[in-house]
Parts: structure tokens; sequence; C-alpha cells
């Protein structure tokens, strides 16, 4: 920047973005000094090196408060877990169903777990068949991200909540003053009233970009 820019002449490129053309260090210094403003290399590695007339003080701080709304904008996805049984009761079946729609509803993934035992190991089927069902059941906020895959003892399917669902998730987020509070774990505190079933549920966390 300025005179610690050491090529003898630069291709200069005015405030308004306007092409100047290629001139001597030292006249584009002169410009820079006329209208009070910084001579910045924007790219160095050109020949000769691409530089423009900038107020750098307002440009460093515009780019810190775009970087700061990035940061701000950033959403990030969580992933539950929610285990069942491959012949598991119906009630239980409704009820797991249900955390499955919330977390859907709250923009999360889920990773759903079939656990097999014993002589159930010898019929996915029955997985198969429960995973299928649920992806049906929910597929108006979800779709299957990853299909059912055998994993040792367990079958595992990844849901993802549909884009409208997760724009509809940020909304009533941003409704709310921000994301809920998360635990040093990366959990995501309950909500008053909310509780989950020792081991149905497990939580990590990605980081995207919207």
């Amino acid at each position: 920047m300025n005179e610690q820019i050491r090529a003898r002449e630069v291709r200069l490129v005015g405030p308004e973005g306007e092409q100047v053309g290629i001139v001597p260090l030292e006249r584009a210094l002169q410009l820079a000094a006329d209208v009070d403003l910084d001579l910045v290399e924007v790219a160095p590695m050109a020949r000769p090196p691409v530089c423009k007339l900038m107020d750098f003080g307002k440009f460093k701080y515009e780019s810190a408060l775009k970087a700061r709304e990035a940061r701000r904008n950033q959403q990030q996805t969580v992933i539950k877990e929610m285990k069942l049984r491959p012949k598991i009761d119906p009630h239980d079946y409704e009820t797991k169903k249900g955390h499955v729609v919330r977390f859907l509803k709250a923009g999360d993934k889920v990773k759903v777990t079939i656990m097999f035992r014993g002589r159930e190991q010898s019929r996915p089927e029955l997985g198969y068949r429960l995973l299928r069902r649920l992806e049906s059941e929910i597929s108006e906020l979800g779709y299957v991200e990853a299909a059912p895959k055998q994993d040792g003892r367990n079958m595992i399917m990844v849901l993802a909540p549909h884009r409208a669902t997760k724009a509809a998730a940020a909304a009533a987020t941003a409704s709310r003053g921000g994301p809920r509070e998360r635990a040093a774990d990366g959990s995501v505190a309950p909500e008053a009233g909310e509780t989950a079933a020792a081991g149905d549920t497990g939580t990590t966390v990605e980081t995207s970009g919207q």
C-alpha cells in the first residue's frame, strides 16, 4: 500500500472502478495524494501489479462488517439421532416419529438408527420396512439424504429437512431473537417442557453457510 509498493509502474484503477491505465508508480502515488486516497495493490501478482485508489480505512471497516454479517448468517446444521428397534411398539414408534418431525421442523438433520439384537440380525428387511415407512410419513417435511445402509448390528438412514422447512425454521429462530443456547458439548438446550428419553437421541453439529 502507498510507499510500500515496490513496482516501477502499475495498472491503475480509479476509485469508481474506472481504468486509468499503466502509469509510473510516482504518478499513481501523486494521483492518490491529490484526491486524499490510498494506493492499494489489489492484484500484486499481475504484471504490472494492479492498484486501486481507495479509502483503505473505510475499506477495512466495510470488509469487517461484511465478515461479521457472514458469520451471523452462517447456519449450523445439527444432526440428531433417533434409535428404534425393528419390532418397536406402535405407541413408541409414534412417539419417536414425533421427535423426528420436531427435529426436521427445527431445521435439523436426523440420523435414524435401527438396532438389531440376537436373531433380529437375520431379518434386516424388518428394519428396512420401518425406515421406508418413516420416510413416507415425514415426506412433507424432509427427504432421505442417505439411504438405509447396514452398519454392523445397526441399519442407518439420514433424513434432512426440505429447503422450505429449513427456511421456516430459520425464520422462526430469527423471530425468537436468535438460535437456542447450546451447551458446552454442542447440544441444544431443551426448551421449556421439552425432554428426551435417555439413549434415544444424540446431537452432532455441522457448520454451513447459507
